[in-house]
């Protein structure tokens, strides 16, 4: 008995010591995944930008641009950018361009001068609670300092009142699992991407179904092309769903999202979204014989692109190296656009690149799929 037992022990054993992916896979993706999860989240906001409107242009003014300045060469936590017209900052903030617009009113300096409150107002995107509450701490510490030093008001025996700083949200109030809606669409079009792109394929070289297709005069692109539109199909169609079930879950305004012009943004971004994800996966399996090799693969794929993307946690929060890993990714985009489209109903300006993006990354991966791609049994 323990001979027939060693015999299918030996057999498994072999198996996988003769599968360098597998080794990789049990051994060092946990790894990663310990390291990407781990600096994925808690990190300080940093370098987000804000815009600032000076309406004062006093001495009071310049010492709160100094303030900025302060914070910026040390915290970090933002890079501040000076302009005149308060409507091309909310514009642009409405845009994406900007985490907030911090306003100095035309009577700032006389009223702290005049030992009256000093009041600051911020006008905030809040679809992101993280920089948004970061930046509420970081710049109320910095009104409360304003109103600590001495002004005339006060040398002359007036009682100062406490100073503010007006907080307005652009968006209304959004709860967290709004915030994780358009993360969520992302993630059932990576499933989908998986399926479609990854394990079907592989099991059809498994079990011999590649050789109908493959002894047909069909072209390579063809394949390669059907497989990829197939998928996309099927991408479209999840994310689709989800996107639909997650805002009623979520309580998003459906009359945002599915009015005539956001319901087409929103099919776009969905349909480059799954073609750029399945091309990508394509690619990576164009070579891989091994069945078991994307179901080992499936959790640390999802971790290098989910958890980076900003689905979860801004992007400011990550350090050097995972922002970087950021700019590569396309889930990244994908996650900007659907923020933009679902949570803050913008049109197509400001997720244009972001779309660009995925549409030339869809292209590349689609290039590359063509040319690793071997017609032979």
């Amino acid at each position: 008995m323990m001979v027939e037992i060693s015999a299918f022990v030996e057999r498994d054993l072999r198996k996988f010591f003769h599968s360098p992916a597998l080794i990789v896979a049990s051994v060092i993706f946990p790894l990663i995944q310990l390291i990407v999860l781990g600096y994925a989240f808690g990190g300080k906001v940093k370098n987000t930008q804000v815009a600032v409107v000076d309406q004062d242009h006093g001495p009071e003014a310049l010492r709160v641009k100094e303030m900025l300045y302060a914070i910026e060469a040390n915290a970090r936590t933002f890079r501040t950018r000076f302009l005149t017209d308060e409507r091309e900052a909310l514009r642009q903030l409405r845009a994406g361009k900007f985490s907030a617009v911090l306003q100095i009113p035309p009577d700032f300096s006389r009223r702290l001068h005049a030992g009256l409150a000093p009041r600051l107002a911020l006008i905030i995107d809040n679809t992101d609670p993280f920089v948004a509450g970061e930046l509420q701490a970081r710049l109320g510490d910095m009104v409360r300092g304003l109103g600590s030093s001495q002004s005339v008001g006060s040398l002359l025996g007036k009682k100062e009142e406490e100073s503010r700083l007006d907080i307005v949200e652009l968006y209304g109030y959004i709860e967290y699992i709004e915030y994780l809606l358009p993360g969520s669409v992302v993630l059932a079009i990576f499933v989908s991407a998986m399926i479609g792109g990854g394990i079907i394929f592989i099991d059809d070289k498994a079990r011999g179904l590649h050789e109908g297709y493959l002894v047909t005069p069909v072209s390579k692109l063809s394949l390669i092309a059907g497989f990829i539109l197939a998928g996309t199909v099927k991408g479209i169609i999840s994310g689709l769903a989800l996107a639909l079930m997650g805002s009623v879950v979520a309580g998003v305004d459906l009359g945002r999202i599915f009015s005539p012009s956001s319901l087409g943004l929103l099919l776009i971004t969905i349909a480059l979204t799954s073609l750029s994800l399945i091309s990508m996966m394509f690619l990576m399996m164009a070579r891989v014989e091994d069945p078991l090799v994307p179901r080992a693969t499936f959790g640390i794929l999802n971790t290098l692109l989910y958890f980076p993307s900003g689905a979860i946690y801004p992007i400011e929060g990550f350090p050097w190296w995972l922002r970087g890993l950021s700019v590569i990714n396309p889930e990244t985009y994908a996650v900007h656009a659907f923020k933009g489209v679902m949570l803050k109903g913008v049109g197509l300006s400001p997720v244009f690149d972001d779309l660009l993006f995925l549409g030339l990354f869809s292209l590349a991966m689609m290039v590359g799929s063509v040319w690793v791609f071997k017609r032979t049994l």
